[in-house]
């Protein structure tokens, strides 16, 4: 019982498959964009000068155990 592929099969599927091309293209070069904005957006972030030691909040009521 075989069934054969009638024009009526191929005009869906080549519009299926237009269709899904179309969307993988579009979410792809969205996922690109917001992609190449948080790249951009951390090369923005100004760095810490050097030299100076980044904030680190000081522990009241700890000894150390060899003075400084």
């Amino acid at each position: 019982m075989g069934t054969s592929l009638t024009a009526e099969f191929w005009e869906r599927f080549a519009l299926l498959l237009f269709a899904a091309t179309g969307v993988t293209f579009a979410l792809t070069a969205l996922f690109d964009t917001l992609a190449l904005r948080r790249m951009l957006r951390r090369a923005r972030r100004t760095p810490a000068t050097p030299g100076t030691p980044p904030h680190r909040p000081r522990r009241t009521g700890h000894c150390p155990s060899v003075p400084c």
